[in-house]
């Protein structure tokens, strides 16, 4: 190791060997300056060391030198001169951009150049041998060899930097910086894997910043410059990786953000905020997610209204429009449906993660299923009045699928409007943070919900319908694309439908018929009509054959009957506990299979650490047998040069094994006997130096002496001169004070009165100013004493008129309280007045059935005596009695009850019918009495009856009117409509 007084003897020693090209030895020499203990002061000069010494690894790319005299050189001036550092390291990585790009000038085929999958891992034995084998020679194998190099070294560039920023809060800047330009650099070469490393190791800085509070120069992120530059490199990192299409890295990027944004609990610009949601659209389109998708663009909308004042109204509507095509792209069914408990376990939690990520508010209980779903997404885009900002078609398009019902002309109207929808979109205004929208993407999630739709409603309309049929009516795809569709759906229980394929016939059925809720409600519903049937055509008693041969089947088909409930609730339990068991060792499959994957990631990860230690330990073996083996060469060059320089022998034997534990003895020995020499000579140097400076002070002290007096004399007139010039220049000063005096005495009266006068003038125009000032005051006051005023006679009068208001309608209130209490009155007056009405109808009734039952009685002790012949009739009436039985037949009392057999004689010539007639079934029935009061009250009280006996079961059916209700007379056996209508009570 060399050893320097100073540190520019170092640098001078550098330029000498690069001179003579020795640019090794130069970095090795500065190198071992700045890693020395003895220079940890920082200088100037150490700032022109290290510019030499990072162009000298940039040359000789030694990636491991420039990193280690970096940090070396980080420890100097981080206290004292950051800026320092700043420099040299943008002139190291400025000098490394500058080789590659001179590297990458100098190659034609800058893509074979570059094909290299990872820039870090060095040549496999496998690719050395295909080499040599293809004889892969000129062109290629010098852009190889030249061009990849150079990209390597950079890409170890940007990692020596970042890794000597991290977590300094001092050089946030800079470390910002580094990093987007390392995202520039993989975006420009399309660097994946490199890409992948470096937003790694950003996150893991991230991580080690929070891990580690108690740093020493620790940024603070809550800062709002560190949390700026924090977020700009994390959306830098999201647009290169959305660009390079890597999904999954932007994906975790978007995680990165929501990290940052709930660690610091803070959320950053819109502007920033219209880029997260933007690149999350892409990615969940992408990843196929399109309910996320549909939620991150109604956020990227509501942002881009609330803050965005200069977007235009086309603009908002292509937004709108897209917002309101991306909810209709999610599939209407549910994806959930037959899953088992586990995998809805999962689902919950991705809902609630991708909820986080779009900025949602989520209710996770038991009872709430699923949380983001297709039909609140179309309500709150209702709500929010996207709908009224999307184009006309976009609108036709919604209207069409979520609700119209066209099963036929459905794919028709829509395949237009698809079409139009296709050629909107394109480039946005400037106003907008985004640059583009494509409508067209949505067409084919359109299509297919446009025939899920159509067959939806083509099972609710058809049972059966034909192949070709349903193709001609889905013009989109092919029946192949159709049954695809259809399995899915089928599959999630959106629809119920069967192919038959040798018969090229769609069978339609309806999903969960035999469902248990719908077949107690058809039960039900068959219970009733059955009642209902048995009260209008009550059934004739007939003797069964089967009851006299089986008379306990009742008792039979009961015992049967719970025994077949007996044993469904018993196939039930059992299914249930197969169920819980299948789901229990679902479970303990689950947890085996999660214990042997950690089991194995463990293994992994151990293997994997045991493998990456012992690489270490070989690289470490390696380095520090190269670095011995380098040593020793230079120490053995040194040794020779300087035997050389001295004539002296060689220090190495012919034949001698040369190590370096013999080259530093050696050296030495060699240093220890020139170290003596050294000091030999300087003691016999200081004793000739100590009696020169001897004798030169001897001979030095008179002259010394004699000039000091000499100096003492031309002082002291000196003196004595200034002395007299200051005199005379006070003495002209004080005589010009006086004239000057007696010159300005002359005005100093009219320097009074000019005083006077302009404090007389501004005293006047104060004066005046205040009066004007007083004026304006009072005016003031009284204009706000009239306004006081007419506002307090508003208020009273406005508070008059509420009062008014108010009585008034108390008082209407009052008055439609009586007026309700009084008809309320009146109807229970008028009900009690009916009731005594109905109730003398009903003894007057009493009455005259007695009296009948009592004639029946008398006539059918009559004919117990045998019945007469038609011989043995009486001849007619006299015509003294036969005119008032027909009169009194013709024109019977209101009031009285008339037998049947007299309702049907004509005047004066027909006789009553014989008894026989009536009982055994002989003639017609006579026409109704004309008595039509009698007959009313009738009316009202088989009404009652009716109402009594549960809705018209007897007289009519149950959702007839009372007074649409079958005549009493059908109940005696004669009567007519005609009839009934003149008799019907004119009350009900």
């Amino acid at each position: 190791m060399s050893t320097f007084a100073k540190p520019e003897n170092a640098l001078k020693r550098a330029e000498e060997l690069i001179n003579v090209g020795q640019k090794q030895d130069a970095l090795q020499a500065l190198h071992d300056l700045i890693t020395s203990k003895r220079y940890r002061a920082w200088q100037k000069p150490l700032e022109r060391i290290m510019f030499k010494y990072v162009e000298l690894c940039v040359d000789l790319r030694r990636g491991r030198f420039a990193k280690d005299g970096l940090i070396q050189y980080r420890i100097v001036c981080q206290q004292v001169n950051v800026t320092s550092l700043e420099e040299v390291i943008k002139h190291f990585m400025h000098l490394s951009t500058e080789k590659a790009e001179e590297a990458r000038s100098h190659s034609q085929a800058l893509e074979e150049a570059l094909d290299v999958d990872d820039l870090e891992a060095d040549k496999r034995p496998e690719d050395l041998m295909l080499s040599y084998v293809s004889g892969e020679k000129g062109k290629e194998r010098s852009d190889r060899e030249l061009v990849t190099p150079w990209f390597k070294f950079l890409w170890e560039t940007y990692r020596t930097v970042l890794e000597i920023l991290r977590n300094n809060s001092k050089l946030e800047a800079l470390y910002a910086m580094t990093a987007h330009r390392a995202f520039q650099f993989c975006k420009q070469y399309k660097r994946t894997t490199e890409f992948r490393r470096l937003c790694e190791i950003i996150r893991n800085h991230l991580a080690n910043l929070n891990k580690y509070r108690d740093q020493r120069d620790r940024p603070d992120i809550s800062a709002p410059e560190s949390l700026q530059l924090y977020l700009d490199t994390r959306f830098e990192q999201l647009k290169v990786a959305t660009e390079l299409e890597l999904w999954q890295e932007a994906f975790r990027s978007i995680e990165d953000i929501h990290g940052l944004m709930f660690m610091v609990k803070k959320t950053p610009k819109a502007s920033l905020m219209v880029v997260y949601y933007a690149k999350l659209t892409e990615i969940f389109w992408i990843s196929s997610s399109y309910l996320y998708h549909a939620y991150a663009w109604l956020k990227l909308f509501t942002l881009q209204k609330s803050f965005n004042k200069n977007l235009s109204q086309k603009d908002l509507q292509m937004i709108a429009s897209s917002v309101v095509l991306a909810a209709l792209a999610v599939t209407p069914y549910d994806h959930t449906y037959g899953a088992s408990h586990l995998e809805l376990e999962n689902e919950k939690e991705r809902n609630l993660r991708m909820a986080n990520l779009i900025g949602f508010n989520l209710d996770l209980k038991p009872e709430s299923r699923e949380v983001l779903s297709r039909p609140s997404l179309l309500s709150e885009l209702v709500s929010k009045g996207v709908m009224s900002c999307v184009t006309q078609e976009v609108k036709d398009l919604y209207h069409l699928l979520e609700h119209e019902f066209l099963p036929l002309d459905l794919a028709a109207k829509v395949q237009p409007l698809l079409s139009k929808i296709s050629k909107l979109g394109g480039k946005l205004g400037s106003a907008s943070s985004l640059p583009e929208v494509h409508l067209s993407q949505y067409v084919p999630a359109l299509e297919k919900l446009a025939t899920l739709r159509l067959l939806q409603q083509v099972s609710r309309v058809y049972q059966t319908m034909k192949i070709e049929s349903l193709s001609q009516m889905i013009p989109f795809f092919d029946f192949s694309a159709v049954e695809k569709i259809s399995v899915d759906a089928v599959k999630r229980n959106f629809i119920a439908m069967k192919v038959d394929h040798m018969k090229l016939a769609v069978l339609f059925s309806t999903p969960g018929l035999e469902s248990d809720d719908l077949r107690d409600h058809l039960t039900v519903f068959a219970e009733s009509l059955n009642k209902a049937r048995a009260m209008i055509y009550p059934p004739t008693k007939k003797s069964s054959k089967l009851g006299e041969i089986l008379p306990g089947l009742g008792e039979i088909v009961d015992k049967e009957h719970r025994i077949l409930l007996a044993r469904k609730s018993i196939i039930e339990k059992r299914k249930e506990e197969q169920e819980r068991q299948l789901l229990e060792m679902e479970r303990e499959e689950e947890s085996r299979r999660l214990k042997q994957l950690k089991i194995t990631e463990e293994a992994e990860h151990k293997r994997l650490a045991a493998e990456y230690e012992q690489r270490n330990r070989q690289r470490i073996l390696r380095e520090i047998e190269e670095r011995e083996l380098e040593e020793a060469q230079a120490l053995l060059e040194e040794q020779e040069k300087r035997s050389k320089r001295k004539g002296g022998k060689k220090p190495i034997l012919e034949g001698e094994k040369v190590t370096k534990q013999i080259l530093m003895e050696r050296a030495l020995s060699e240093q220890l006997r020139e170290r003596q020499e050294m000091e030999k000579k300087f003691q016999k140097l200081a004793k000739t130096m100590d009696y020169l400076e001897r004798a030169k002070r001897e001979e030095a002290a008179p002259l010394i002496e004699a000039a000091f007096q000499q100096r003492l004399v031309e002082e002291k007139a000196l003196h004595e001169h200034e002395q007299q010039l200051e005199t005379e220049l006070s003495r002209q000063r004080h005589d010009g004070d006086l004239k000057e005096k007696y010159r300005l005495s002359r005005m100093l009266e009219n320097k009074i009165i000019f005083e006077e006068r302009v404090k007389s003038r501004r005293e006047a125009e104060f004066n005046q100013r205040k009066a004007e000032r007083e004026e304006r005051i009072n005016q003031i006051i009284q204009a706000r004493k009239q306004e006081r005023e007419a506002l307090r006679k508003k208020i009273f009068f406005v508070s008059s008129e509420e009062e008014r208001l108010n009585k008034l309608r108390e008082e209407e209130e009052a008055r439609k309280l009586e007026e309700a209490e009084r008809r309320r009155k009146e109807e229970a007056e008028r009900k009690a007045k009916l009731d005594e009405i109905a109730e003398k109808q009903r003894q007057r009734e009493r009455e005259l059935e007695e009296k009948e039952r009592v004639r029946r009685e008398a006539l059918l002790g009559r004919t117990t005596d045998g019945p007469l012949r038609p011989s043995e009739l009486p001849a007619g009436p006299d015509p003294g009695t036969a005119a008032p039985a027909a009169a009194a037949a013709a024109a019977p009392a209101p009031a009285k009850y008339v037998p049947r057999f007299r309702r049907g004689g004509t005047e004066g010539s027909a006789p009553a019918p014989p008894e026989t007639d009536k009982w055994g079934g002989g003639s017609s029935r006579p026409a109704p009495p004309p008595d039509s009061d009698k007959w009313s009250s009738g009316a009202r009280q088989a009404t009652a009856d009716a109402d009594r006996w549960g809705g018209g079961g007897r007289w009519g059916s149950g959702d007839s009117k009372p007074d649409d209700r079958n005549p009493p007379g059908d109940r005696w056996g004669g009567g007519s409509k005609s009839t009934w209508s003149s008799s019907r009570p004119r009350g009900r």
